[in-house]
């Protein structure tokens, strides 16, 4: 695999050019980007703007990680990060008009703040001036296998009024889909099947959104934000299950989910001058409520129970956060920025798992942990400096000092004082304006989730996630290189290398209580080899062409507490590849897109559980364009409509013992999804 990444970017390197066209870079080595080379793909949002950056991968965050820095993604718009966390990069940049990006600039994290030292590549959207309205509106309709038809659509609309910017977006996505497939349980050694399963999942899943957001801009820190967002979402899946045993009566089974979730974010950041630079107060509270309810029933036929079993669980998370950041572009010839954070976590859990017996009269059982409230006051202060060496080269350097107090109550009592010291360099090198190298070192430690802490059921594959309350963060020492050059005009071709040294990974162990439960192992490494190929190909004769690549290989290794031998980490995957063409001929468009990963293994204590999918996955869309402003495509989803597996091997009574004494393999397909999508500019 990783020759074969090799192979072709060296080919591709051999058709350089001398020259780049479509781009330039600035003396602190950002590549630019004009709005003028995106319209070749006639680009209705920044979104599709971002995406076409030749070599850039968006990394939009995550909004589950607790507190402001450490869920950054890697975009940030005029130079500044969007002050939200639920409202993710790829939804933001989604609400934002073609028509408004002036330029894009991809340059190394360090130029852009604390939050993203040491990543390769950051970018920055530069929006025009330019008073008035504009938005942009977008309706989809999707068709299953079933029949049915799924529309959703969004709308956002920008103002801006002198120093003034406002926006709202209102958006209604429909993921419905249906599945088909059977299970086969099989008993080892013998290869006998116990039982065969039939099974339709009718997959309900509404979601709606209202955001918005106003900005004042009164030039270089002077800047002020404020942003809301409220949204829902409502998950049904409904599963017909028809189970053929080799011994007993046939049964007409039947499992429900109803998820409940709602979340609201109010947010905002002024910027003021100090002592030369800016100094930014951020602030931000979220609110999540979830209402999941599980249901299985064991059934001769639609009259006749057996049994089953039933799981309520509620929930309330909230966030409180401030974070306050100084820096100064020039300081003795360094960039500084200096800060604190501030953070007050909570999740109130209670979950209520049950049996039922043939007339539905419900009996508890009782889980470890099962009650709980989990508590996190964290803080930490962090400086960072960065400065060129010279023309050609630069170093940045940080150090974050980390402090929490976690608490759980209720079912168990926990309390630990938790403290990190994390410093980070970067070193960038541009030997000549085509070649970009750097490499970075840094100490990361990860965060814990809150609901690791917590035990439930799941209903849908007959097992129990206990909570482990003495859960403590894997920390790290990563180091990574990566080096980019540009290929056949405005393309680009980057590889990057990694090596991280972990220790206390975060994997899943027994607990005293005899469940399969997060939990920490001993020390781990993880090896990353990762490929991003842009290339143009009207130098082939293929006019308004292109193909990207981009593959990775993640090699992942822990002691295993059971077999005592060496094995990938959880929820690995050891590599991973996507290829895709477009080509772009004016008001007509096309592409297809082939992805593909090795299967996924989940440790757990007496089972192997490995989800996975027949290779290559493929997507295929044409687009019509009749304006510059409207554009009406049709694609396929699964175009080959190949099915998703999972094969899980049991060990009883665990994996202590290395001899498999069940088999079960699943298979689900949603068949090809046909979709049309029509997009509107305005202003």
């Amino acid at each position: 695999m990783a020759k074969g990444w090799a192979g072709l970017a060296t080919l591709l390197l051999c058709c350089a050019s001398a020259q780049v066209s479509g781009q330039a870079t600035d003396p602190n080595g950002r590549i630019l980007y004009q709005a003028a080379f995106f319209q070749q793909f006639a680009p209705s949002s920044a979104l599709e703007m971002v995406k076409r950056v030749p070599g850039f991968t968006l990394d939009i965050g995550s909004v589950d990680v607790r507190g402001f820095g450490q869920a950054a993604g890697n975009v940030v718009i005029n130079g500044q990060r969007p002050s939200s966390k639920s409202d993710s990069l790829d939804t933001i940049l989604a609400r934002i008009p073609a028509s408004r990006v002036a330029r894009i600039e991809v340059g190394p994290g360090d130029l852009f703040g604390s939050e993203y030292s040491g990543k390769p590549q950051v970018l920055n959207l530069v929006l025009i001036s330019t008073g008035g309205l504009a938005g942009n509106a977008t309706g989809t309709v999707r068709r299953d296998y079933t029949g049915a038809v799924l529309p959703e659509g969004s709308v956002s609309a920008l103002l801006r009024r002198g120093a003034s910017s406002f926006n709202l977006a209102v958006g209604i996505n429909n993921n419905n889909s249906t599945e088909e497939g059977y299970d086969t349980l099989t008993a080892l050694p013998s290869g006998r099947q116990l039982e065969y399963r039939r099974k339709v999942n009718t997959i309900r899943d509404p979601n709606g959104y209202v955001s918005g957001s106003w900005e004042l801009n009164q030039g270089d820190n002077r800047t002020a934000h404020l942003n809301f967002r409220a949204a829902f979402d409502h998950f049904d899946l409904t599963q017909s299950n028809f189970v053929y045993p080799d011994d007993g009566a046939d049964r007409h089974d039947r499992l429900t989910q109803r998820y409940r979730q709602r979340q609201f974010e109010l947010g905002g950041d002024v910027t003021r001058p100090l002592l030369g630079g800016g100094l930014k107060l951020i602030g931000l509270a979220t609110r999540r409520h979830r209402l999941n309810r599980d249901l299985s029933l064991n059934r001769l036929d639609e009259t006749h129970m057996l049994g089953g079993y039933a799981q309520d669980l509620e929930d309330q998370k909230d966030e409180t956060l401030a974070r306050l950041v100084w820096n100064r572009s020039d300081l003795l010839g360094w960039s500084v920025e200096a800060g604190a954070e501030g953070v007050v976590n909570r999740l109130d859990s209670n979950v209520n798992f049950d049996t039922l017996d043939a007339g539905g009269a419900r009996t508890r059982i009782d889980l470890p942990v099962d009650q709980a409230v989990v508590k996190e006051y964290r803080g930490e202060a962090f400086v960072n400096a960065g400065r060129s060496l010279s023309s050609k080269a630069r170093i940045d350097l940080g150090l974050t000092y980390e402090a929490s107090r976690l608490t759980v109550s209720g079912d168990a009592k926990a309390e630990r004082v938790l403290k990190f010291l994390k410093p980070k360099a970067s070193f960038d090198w541009r030997p000549n304006p085509r070649w970009h190298t750097q490499l970075s070192v840094s100490r990361t430690v990860a965060q814990l989730q809150f609901e690791d802490f917590i035990s439930s059921a799941e209903l849908t594959n007959d097992r129990v996630n206990g909570g482990n309350a003495d859960l403590v963060p894997q920390r790290a020492w990563e180091i990574l290189a990566s080096v980019e050059h540009p290929i056949l005009g405005d393309g680009l071709v980057k590889v990057e290398a990694g090596y991280n040294r972990i220790s206390q990974v975060q994997d899943r162990i027994l607990t005293p209580q005899g469940f399969d439960a997060p939990g920490n192992l001993g020390d781990g490494s993880t090896y990353i080899l990762r490929t991003n190929v842009d290339a143009p190909l009207g130098r082939f004769g293929i006019k308004g062409g292109r193909l990207t690549l981009s593959g990775s290989l993640l090699s992942t290794s822990v002691e295993d507490p059971y077999t005592h031998g060496n094995r990938h980490f959880s929820g690995t995957t050891l590599w991973l590849f996507n290829a895709d063409f477009r080509q772009d001929l004016g008001k007509f468009a096309w592409g297809v897109g082939l992805s593909g990963n090795s299967r996924q293994a989940f440790f757990r204590l007496d089972e192997i559980d490995a989800p996975y999918s027949k290779v290559p996955y493929v997507t295929a869309f044409a687009e019509y364009r009749p304006t510059t402003k409207t554009s009406l495509t049709l694609g396929l989803d699964n175009a080959t409509g190949v099915p998703a597996f999972r094969d899980r091997t049991f060990f009883e009574p665990d994996r202590r013992n290395p001899v498999p004494s069940l088999y079960e393999y699943r298979e689900r397909n949603k068949h090809v999804v046909p979709y049309v999508t029509l997009k509107h500019n305005f202003g």
